[in-house]
C-alpha cells in the first residue's frame, strides 16, 4: 500500500510514458520465443534451449545483437552484417503477422485510447524500427503515439532522446517494462520505471508493478 501510494504521489505530475511494446502492449512475447526456437532448432536441442533461455532472460535486447551472441557463443561462429540482417529478415517473416494477430494485456488499449490526450505516449522497443512502425500501424495504434522508437537505436538512447526533445523533467516521465534493458533504460536516465512480470525475475525485485492496465486505469483515475 505505501508503494502504491508514493507511486500516486510521484505519477501527478507524469507527461509522457514510454511503453515496452512485447509482453507490456501486446502479448507477443511467445511468438518472439517460437521463432528463436525455430531457427536454431536444427543445431540441436542443447542450442534451442540455451537459445531459449537467453531470450526470455534477456528480452528486450535486439534481434541484430542475439543473432551475434547465439552464433558466436553457441555454434562458434562469427557472422557479419550481411548475415546478420540475412538472419533479421527470416525472423521478421515468421513474426510479423502473429504479433500483428496477438492480443492485447487486459486493459491497456483501453487505457490507451482513453488517456492519450492527458499524458504524451512515446514506443521504447527492442523490435527494428520499420518492423515495430508496421505492427503499430496494422493495429491502429500510431494514433496515440507521439513517437515510436525501435532498434538498432538502444533504449537508453531512446529515453535521452525523448526527454532532450520535449524538455521532460526527470519526475515527469516513466518507463513501463517488461525486460532489464527496460529497467536499465529508466534508471540509467533517472526516471520512475514500472515493471510488468512475464519472464525475468529480476522485474519482480521492481518497486512498482503491475500485473495488467485495469489497476493502471484505477489508479490514474485517483488524480
Amino acid at each position: 500500500m505505501a508503494g502504491q501510494l508514493q507511486l500516486l504521489r510521484n505519477m501527478s505530475k507524469i507527461k509522457a510514458i514510454i511503453f515496452d511494446f512485447d509482453g507490456i502492449i501486446s502479448e507477443s512475447l511467445h511468438v518472439k520465443t517460437d521463432a528463436f526456437a525455430e531457427m536454431y532448432r536444427p543445431y540441436g536441442d542443447d542450442v534451442e534451449r540455451k537459445v531459449i533461455q537467453h531470450h526470455e532472460a534477456f528480452g528486450g535486447v535486439s534481434r541484430y545483437e542475439k543473432f551475434r551472441i547465439y552464433h558466436g557463443e553457441y555454434l562458434s561462429e562469427e557472422i557479419d552484417d550481411r548475415k546478420v540482417l540475412e538472419l533479421a529478415d527470416q525472423f521478421s517473416a515468421l513474426v510479423l503477422d502473429k504479433v500483428v494477430a496477438s492480443p492485447y494485456i487486459q486493459g491497456v488499449h483501453e487505457f490507451i485510447s482513453n488517456y492519450h490526450d492527458k499524458y504524451n505516449f512515446f514506443i521504447s522497443t527492442g523490435t527494428p524500427q520499420a518492423e515495430i512502425e508496421i505492427v503499430m500501424s496494422r493495429k491502429n495504434l500510431t494514433l496515440y503515439f507521439k513517437e515510436i522508437h525501435g532498434s538498432p537505436t538502444k533504449k537508453e538512447v531512446h529515453v535521452k532522446q525523448i526527454m532532450d526533445k520535449y524538455g521532460y523533467g526527470r519526475s515527469e516521465v516513466v518507463f513501463i517494462g517488461d525486460a532489464t534493458t527496460d529497467r536499465d533504460a529508466a534508471k540509467a536516465n533517472q526516471i520512475t520505471f514500472i515493471g510488468r512480470f512475464t519472464t525475468n525475475e529480476e522485474i519482480k525485485k521492481e518497486k512498482y508493478q503491475i500485473k495488467d492496465f485495469i489497476g493502471f486505469n484505477e489508479l490514474l483515475s485517483t488524480l
